[in-house]
């Protein structure tokens, strides 16, 4: 659980980190990945939130080694509240009442999956059938991809309302899900029976490192491009619940990780992945909080 917070704050800090750099650079556009890399890495501020995640992602290796698939997510859920909190205080981005709202239940829904989780008594499993992983994996990122490229060409339409980044968020949610799904199988390759040349082979041998690059490079372009458009503190909330969902409810399914026996404890999990679906359903289309003066506005067609 420790790991799992400690991922919650590197997350949430390097995602503030890169809103702010992007805030200040010229518009990005995905159609362009070269110059968008080249804009983003010539920004120390940017450099700084990448190493920040690039943390998270150690700390996240440690807490699939020691914690179910669900109870994880839960956990990493709470790192939305955080998120909030910065975004308020470093991006000047506030929230309406209904935002607010989501922030509750969202802490409800972490009080949840805690309760449900006795040392011990949750079976953590090491791998997964590869066609198994494949078959889940292969299309959610065309899905992400497609759902990406559809929020693109709308978000260019003349006279539309401000979109909060709801469609953004699902999509890179899934890419960073299948993400999630090989950070898990990585963690299975760090204690090797047959010593680290061993653990090397037959992490190449898996699709994991694959799966990783890919979801490393098209998800680093789509989330900054959709970054410097929408707001932190929405958008990110979007993208890791649905991270969060993908992993706990497809994870757990491919890499056979129970859920808990006892009623009470089954309930809790249960309930609490239920809530954090109905906060992203409740979550608006069209972005109505005030932005910050020095925000970046969305480009219409000349």
């Amino acid at each position: 659980m420790a790991a799992a917070l400690l991922a919650n704050v590197l997350y949430s800090t390097g995602f503030v980190l890169e809103k702010r750099a992007l805030a200040s650079l010229p518009e990005v556009d995905i159609r362009r990945p070269a110059r968008l890399l080249r804009l983003v890495l010539g920004s120390p501020l940017w450099i700084g939130g990448s190493l920040s995640l690039a943390a998270g992602f150690g700390a996240q290796l440690a807490v699939y080694r020691t914690l179910p698939i669900a109870a994880a997510q839960g956990i990493f859920v709470s790192g939305l509240v955080l998120l909030v909190l910065l975004s308020a205080r470093l991006l000047g981005e506030e929230t309406t009442g209904r935002e607010r709202y989501a922030l509750g239940a969202i802490l409800a829904a972490l009080l949840m999956v805690v309760l449900s989780l006795r040392e011990g008594s949750d079976r953590v499993s090491r791998s997964a059938p590869v066609p198994l992983i494949l078959l889940v994996c292969v299309p959610s990122l065309a899905m992400g991809v497609w759902l990406y490229g559809s929020a693109e060409r709308r978000a260019r339409h003349r006279h539309r309302m401000p979109t909060t980044g709801v469609e953004y968020g699902v999509a890179v949610g899934l890419l960073y899900g299948v993400s999630s799904l090989a950070i898990k199988g990585v963690s299975s390759y760090l204690t090797p029976a047959d010593g680290l040349g061993g653990a090397v082979v037959g992490l190449l041998r898996s699709p994991y490192p694959y799966l990783l690059l890919f979801t490393g490079v098209f998800g680093l372009v789509m989330s900054q491009a959709a970054l410097q458009r929408c707001r932190a503190s929405l958008i990110v909330p979007v993208c890791t619940t649905v991270t969060c969902l993908f992993t706990a409810v497809l994870g757990t399914l491919a890499f056979g990780e129970a859920l808990p026996h006892e009623p009470l404890r089954l309930a809790l999990r249960l309930a609490g992945t239920a809530l954090a679906v109905s906060v992203l359903l409740a979550m608006p289309k069209h972005d109505t909080a005030p932005q910050p003066s020095s925000a970046p506005k969305e480009l219409t067609p000349p």
